[in-house]
């Protein structure tokens, strides 16, 4: 095995299988009550929280360790309306025949429409960009590896710890995102990813009930 520096794990801990088996239902459980909203509160959320939570994601496996992400949290009234006014833009072109027919009867069921409204009202955007070049140090042009999939890995562990900490999330990717580099004020090296909705859920929020079956374990895995 190649040489290189290491430091001891020092921090993993080992539980009884017993207590395993215990965290892991309790925490599939958890997960459970994950869902996508489309109706947010407009109360307020700590930056605090919203921090933690992009450092929760800073922590995920990555291509050569580059941590090939950037997340750009979006509080400001005025930067949440420019992206509602662009994000509304390019879905009402979606939903006009872009997607495609057999696209859009796939969404039927969610019942979405290329109204945003909670691009303005929930109180925390969270922009993802992914980066081409970098490396461990910010001020690196190294080539990056494995992009989508680290940045796919981190989005996932974000929207888990922004759920774990007690906020409803949605996942957007309106269809082009560039106008998202231009208001965030991202460089060229950097492609916008997604678009996180994070906050509250509102008194009358609700969940759509063809969002709610999910493939049993059979269905979505094999066991050798």
């Amino acid at each position: 095995m190649q040489q290189h520096d290491s430091a001891p794990l020092n921090d993993f801990i080992e539980y009884p299988q017993s207590e395993m088996l215990e965290r892991s239902a309790e925490f599939l459980d958890h997960m459970k009550r994950r869902h996508s909203i489309r109706s947010f509160s407009d109360r307020a959320v700590p930056k605090e929280i919203i921090e933690n939570c992009i450092k929760t994601a800073g922590t995920a496996p990555s291509g050569a360790n580059h941590q090939p992400w950037h997340f750009v949290a979006i509080h400001s009234d005025d930067v949440k309306k420019q992206v509602r006014e662009h994000a509304e833009l390019h879905e009402q072109g979606f939903y006009d025949g872009r997607a495609g027919d057999e696209w859009l009867e796939a969404l039927k069921p969610l019942g979405t429409d290329a109204s945003k409204p909670y691009l303005e009202h929930a109180p925390w955007l969270i922009a993802i960009f992914s980066q081409k070049k970098g490396g461990v140090n910010t001020e690196e042009k190294k080539t990056n590896y494995y992009v989508h999939e680290s940045v796919g890995i981190a989005t996932g562990m974000l929207i888990t710890a922004l759920h774990n900490a007690g906020l409803a999330t949605l996942t957007h990717t309106p269809k082009p995102m560039q106008f998202l580099s231009s208001i965030c004020q991202r460089p060229d090296n950097e492609r916008p990813y997604m678009l996180i909705i994070t906050g509250y859920p509102a008194e009358d929020a609700t969940i759509p009930a063809h969002a709610q079956i999910k493939k049993d374990l059979g269905e979505i895995s094999s066991f050798l």
